[in-house]
């Protein structure tokens, strides 16, 4: 669900996201431009830079009373929201929460990826802890990390490794009754090209941490996170235990960094393959 503008830009946009499948009939298109991003490319030592040009897009100017939540929900599973549609300002904030609440209303359960973007929250006055917050509250699945939790909160979190996030993810089930699975990553960085990387699903009961894999020959780290995140959908949507969730979104993470752009384009025969294949060529 989302607004681009009615111009050759908006019409890329569109095409190029039904050519893998997309489903592209909720997608508006309004007057306005394209908000963009440019991501300045790291090597070595010096990190990958992200400017963003999205302030006043057709997107982030849309009203949120554009969006009919009970025709585009009817006979969804889920509604998963990112924590950057309320980072673009008061636009994107008020349709994030009346998304929410009428998933909440329609008994529809939601997903948060918190996705926290301290630059576009920095180019307006709003206030991402009780926004962010709000939104976590209403969420049965949540997709972040001790830092995440931390900011929700208000406060650190002492303990190291898997301690600190059990401890993170306690204090988050504690302060959002509803919150039923967190997903998170740790990512430990040797230079840009160079990652170390490890996934964990916390639930209230019991976890899965996964073993740390190194991730190297990095083409482009942007939109691991997403990628993570399908992949633990993958196997929760296939009943599959938080163990194989956590291992099915590892496996889609490390993938995404051998691909330029910001979408993984991987199935799940390439997660297979990944998980029981080794590297050599595939004949």
């Amino acid at each position: 669900v989302s607004g681009v503008p009615d111009d050759p830009l908006g019409d890329v946009a569109v095409a190029a996201l039904r050519g893998h499948g997309v489903d592209c009939s909720a997608v508006a298109r309004r007057p306005g431009r394209m908000g963009v991003y440019y991501a300045a490319s790291g090597a070595g030592l010096r990190a990958t830079n992200i400017l963003y040009d999205r302030a006043h897009s057709a997107f982030a100017d849309a009203p949120a009373a554009d969006w009919d939540w009970d025709r585009l929900l009817a006979g969804a599973g889920r509604l998963h929201l990112s924590g950057i549609t309320p980072a673009l300002g008061p636009g994107g904030t008020a349709a994030a929460f009346a998304a929410a609440e009428a998933a909440t209303r329609l008994d529809i359960p939601i997903s948060f990826d918190g996705n926290y973007r301290a630059r576009l929250w920095e180019s307006w006055d709003g206030d991402a802890r009780a926004i962010l917050s709000r939104l976590v509250g209403l969420a049965d699945i949540m997709f972040g990390n001790h830092r995440d939790i931390a900011l929700l909160l208000g406060r650190d979190f002492g303990d190291d490794g898997p301690a600190r996030r059990r401890t993170a993810a306690e204090a988050a089930f504690d302060a959002f009754p509803k919150l039923a699975l967190i997903a998170s990553t740790a990512r430990h960085v040797e230079d840009v090209d160079h990652h170390r990387l490890a996934a964990r699903i916390d639930t209230r009961d019991d976890f899965a941490q996964t073993e740390e894999i190194r991730v190297a020959g990095i083409v482009d780290r942007i939109g691991t996170g997403d990628a993570f995140a399908a992949g633990v959908f993958d196997a929760l949507l296939r009943d599959q235990s938080i163990a194989v969730a956590a291992q099915t979104g590892l496996a889609l993470a490390a993938l995404k960094h051998s691909l330029p752009g910001d979408a993984s384009l991987f199935g799940r025969s390439d997660i297979e393959a990944f998980l029981s294949e080794g590297f050599d060529v595939r004949r």
